[in-house]
């Protein structure tokens, strides 16, 4: 069984490492490549990932997968895990002929480079062709993939996020909908809207970069295992737990835009940098869903980043770095100002409370695709539709409407979902680590290591080791439930509001 072992994990290796290639050249196009090296970067993408995906179909990976399954009683919880993981996406993979694999690869790649172009446009029909393709292998992978679910994005949810379909999506999505919906109604009956011009006042690119740095190291990112680079989309790329990468995009008269996306970036960041190290170059060194990914980001952006006590200790520096900007603004007018709800276009734009709409929008669609079988240019109209419903605002173009996320063009369609379970997973989270250790005391002393030692403990330690539901359940001691969501945006929200 040591050589078996050992094949299986020098294996898995060599496919972490191809996969690794392959994360940093996609961080790259997104954050410095030449627009003209678009289709080459493509190639070159296509060809390491489909190196990888060979590797992980191979006749060779079968074997091991075989002769570890026999014996199972001999081997470790951690690779028993592993074998379980692998198992999984062979039996999803090694159904996908490699040339249909490699062709969908270079078709994303090159897709990032056409919705850039729409954005600039702001013409969803240069996208469109590509969109066209991505969608069209995604249902044809389906076929390939699907076993007992009940709907064709049901198999597209289970890949983000593991045992998750429509039917529990649909039920946790009302609820969640109607509790933001009933505190909407107060706000507009009994509320006061705060002050908010100071928001829009300028501050330099550098001076918010200067802040934001400074208070994500406060938080737990290490600048020694990551850095900050410009990018359209803010994302993270994990290499590996020694590099972990965050992006962001400025507006000097919206200072607000960048500091919470680079504060939700590196949520991901400290996720990916505090994964227990013995998982290094096997299937478990990640993050084992995109809703605990999210859980993560958002608990440093909206949980922690909406917490009054956060800015208390935060403010002053803030006003620091305003060049003057700020000084007329008292700490309370800021807080409440910072908190406006209203109706937007722009879903990393949206306020605490109205960003579920913007998610369960992109999830109702994406149903729609996948199980309606909508006409994709017809995509546009329906997107516009659906903000005037549950919002009452029409994106005026394309790229504050349709082509405002880049997760499409890489075919991550059943990601979206994850935004809103993530921000349950993380209110969920708060409300048990506010019964263990004193979040009032921490954020006065302005060191905040021990928040993120009770998530490493609780949650990134072990990376993709332990299932979602599993982890929230012994984190928490209950399964997600959206009712701590609701009732921390409502008592934000009254303080806000004074409804």
């Amino acid at each position: 069984m040591g050589e078996q072992e050992k094949g299986f994990l020098e294996l898995t290796k060599e496919i972490a490492l191809l996969n690794e290639a392959v994360a940093l050249l996609e961080w790259d196009s997104l954050t410095g490549m030449p627009e003209e090296s678009s289709s080459y970067r493509g190639e070159l993408v296509s060809y390491l990932a489909s190196h990888a995906f060979e590797k992980s179909t191979s006749t060779e990976m079968a074997h091991y997968l075989s002769e570890l399954h026999k014996n199972q009683s001999e081997l470790s919880n951690e690779l028993k895990k592993m074998v379980e993981k692998v198992q999984k996406e062979y039996d999803l993979n090694h159904k996908i002929p490699q040339n249909e694999y490699k062709d969908f690869i270079k078709v994303t790649s090159e897709a990032d480079a056409t919705w850039k172009k729409a954005r600039e446009t702001q013409d969803f029909k240069v996208f469109l062709p590509s969109l066209e393709k991505i969608i069209a292998y995604e249902k044809k992978f389906i076929t390939y993939w699907k076993k007992d679910e009940a709907t064709n994005y049901d198999v597209l949810l289970n890949q983000y996020e593991p045992g998750m379909t429509v039917a529990k999506l649909d039920k946790l999505f009302f609820e969640l909908r109607e509790g933001i919906l009933a505190i909407l109604a107060k706000i507009k009956e009994n509320g006061t809207p705060p002050k908010t011009d100071f928001l829009t006042r300028f501050m330099s690119k550098e001076n918010q970069k200067a802040f934001s740095t400074a208070v994500v190291k406060k938080m737990g990112y290490r600048f020694e295992a990551g850095r900050l680079d410009d990018t359209i989309h803010p994302f993270m790329q994990s290499m590996n737990r020694k590099d972990a990468r965050i992006t962001t995009r400025w507006d000097e008269h919206n200072y607000k835009m960048a500091i919470f996306g680079i504060i939700h970036e590196a949520g991901h960041g400290i996720y990916e940098q505090n994964i227990s190290g013995k998982y290094d170059y096997t299937p478990l060194s990640g993050g084992v869903s995109m809703g605990i990914h999210e859980s993560q980001s958002l608990f440093y952006e909206i949980v922690m980043g909406s917490d009054k006590l956060f800015w208390l200790d935060n403010y002053s520096l803030l006003q620091s770095y305003a060049d003057g900007e700020l000084d007329d603004v008292d700490f309370e007018t800021f807080y409440k100002g910072l908190h406006e709800t209203k109706s937007s276009l722009i879903r990393i734009e949206a306020d605490t409370l109205t960003y579920p709409i913007h998610i369960i929008i992109r999830y109702e669609i994406e149903k729609m695709i996948f199980n309606e079988e909508v006409d994709v240019k017809d995509l546009p109209q329906i997107w516009n539709q659906k903000y005037q419903e549950y919002l009452g605002v029409t994106p005026t173009n394309d790229s504050e409407g349709i082509l405002q996320d880049v997760h499409w063009s890489g075919g991550s369609f059943g990601y979206f979902p994850s935004y809103a379970l993530g921000f349950m997973y993380a209110a969920q989270l708060q409300h048990t680590m506010a019964k263990e250790i004193d979040l009032e005391a921490i954020y006065k002393t302005g060191d905040y290591e021990p928040i993120r030692q009770w998530l490493t403990a609780h949650i990134h330690q072990y990376g993709a080791f332990k299932e979602p539901n599993e982890l929230i359940l012994e984190a928490t001691g209950e399964a997600l439930n959206p009712r701590y969501l609701l009732e921390l945006q409502d008592r934000i929200y009254q303080m806000v509001y004074d409804y």
